[in-house]
């Protein structure tokens, strides 16, 4: 049926990767969008449970953070946490407004009361203490 095998392995290969990675996509939703005061203040009024992560894309404190974030979200898929992205470098006033005394900061909000402040912390056993916190 397939007499050129180097035509199927080419498509079929590029059909398992788009499918692999779709799979892998999927399997943690962590709804994770820019920091707008718009949307902050929307969820805030909606009581949802909000992460607000000053964030620089070249601090190695944020990508630890990050990976202790998709694993949190892996292991808890069903709880709708919104993390908006404060970016260090380019959005000064809402550092400043947030207190950020520098980039990889987790301000953690529930509706409009604010239930955590944390500087630099990777360790993910306390990252997820301080979420579940939130959810209480």
């Amino acid at each position: 049926m397939f007499t050129n095998s180097k035509t199927f392995k080419l498509p079929f290969m590029l059909l398992l990767a788009a499918f692999l990675t779709s799979f892998v996509t999927a399997s943690f939703a962590m709804d994770s969008t820019p920091f707008t005061k718009a949307k902050f203040e929307e969820l805030q009024s909606q009581g949802k449970v909000v992460l607000v992560d000053v964030h620089a894309t070249w601090c190695s404190t944020c990508k630890k953070q990050q990976k202790a974030l998709k694993t949190y979200f892996e292991k808890n898929p069903e709880r709708e946490l919104h993390v908006l992205k404060v970016d260090f470098d380019d959005q000064k006033d809402i550092v400043t407004m947030f207190r950020a005394p520098r980039q990889s900061t987790f301000v953690l909000y529930k509706g409009n009361e604010k239930v955590w402040f944390s500087v630099a912390e990777t360790r993910y056993d306390v990252i997820e203490e301080n979420l579940e916190k939130a959810f209480e």
